[in-house]
């Protein structure tokens, strides 16, 4: 999977642990990074938490394991879960054939998006902290 292929949305921000979120409104949606799903290879699996659960800025919320390793998924910002992506649940394969369209993991509604976005990197900067 490359950038060329991979559609980003305008507007991401990354965190260094390779969560990416992006503001709409009062909502915001949170997946992993490509580089992310490149580096954990094929997904099997996708734990993901339960609507209306909340969660503090870099608190792990979510599971996944690739034919490589398990991993936590850490929340770029703080807030409260008002929807999980259920296709993951049966079919974890998607975030690897797209990780931001259909492939993102849950939407929330942000407690602090303007304190909790500070230290997040704008896409390019962070493909530049990876490359």
């Amino acid at each position: 999977m490359s950038t060329e292929e991979t559609k980003v949305p305008e507007g991401i921000l990354c965190s260094n642990t390779h969560e990416w979120v992006l503001e709409e409104g009062k909502l915001c949606t949170i997946g992993l990074t490509d580089y992310a799903i490149e580096q954990l290879g094929d997904v099997v699996f996708v734990e993901l938490p339960e609507i209306g659960s909340e969660f503090a800025k870099n608190e792990v919320f979510a599971t996944i394991e690739s034919v490589k390793a398990a991993s936590e998924i850490y929340m770029p910002v703080g807030g409260k879960v008002v929807e999980v992506n259920e296709e993951l649940i049966n079919s974890p394969e998607i975030i690897n054939e797209d990780p931001y369209e259909k492939g993102w993991l849950i939407k929330i509604e942000a407690s602090n998006m303007t304190e909790d976005s500070v230290g997040l990197l704008e896409y390019e900067d962070y493909k530049e902290e990876v490359a």
